[in-house]
């Protein structure tokens, strides 16, 4: 087993990482508002409440990460026309170029990162790691 190793690397990296992106997007953007936008860029409006399963956090921490962005002017919030009970969450102007900011700034230090391998190992490395996130479940049914 090469658990420590693979730990001390995948620490660091995800340090890196993380610091990068903090520096990166600020002042305007966090990584998890940058999270928020991208999966709204994908399915163009949710409710508040689908946002957890991507930000792996609770209800209150996502209404309090919503009213910054729409304080910030990078999201809107307008109730549903047929529910009142429902508010659907979309992206602004604003946002959309936050988030084509976002992704340069995510791009260029992936690319940095990943570039000091080979394409071919490059793939590999995209392979394995999407062996290892899949949950126990699921590599079961691989198997």
């Amino acid at each position: 087993m090469h658990t420590a190793e693979f730990a001390k690397v995948w620490s660091k990296l995800a340090k890196d990482y993380k610091l990068h992106m903090e520096a990166g997007l600020a002042p305007t953007l966090t990584e998890a508002q940058l999270t928020v936008l991208e999966v709204l860029q994908e399915q163009e409006r949710m409710k508040p409440s689908d946002f957890i399963p991507y930000l792996a956090t609770s209800p209150a921490a996502v209404t309090m990460l919503l009213d910054r962005m729409e304080k910030n002017g990078l999201i809107k919030r307008e109730r549903d026309e047929h529910d009142r009970r429902i508010v659907w969450v979309t992206i602004s102007y604003k946002g959309n170029e936050e988030y084509s900011r976002g992704m340069r700034v995510r791009d260029e230090y992936l690319s940095q990162v990943l570039n000091r391998i080979s394409s071919h190992n490059q793939q590999l490395l995209v392979y394995l790691l999407g062996k290892i996130s899949t949950s126990p479940q699921e590599a079961l049914v691989e198997v």
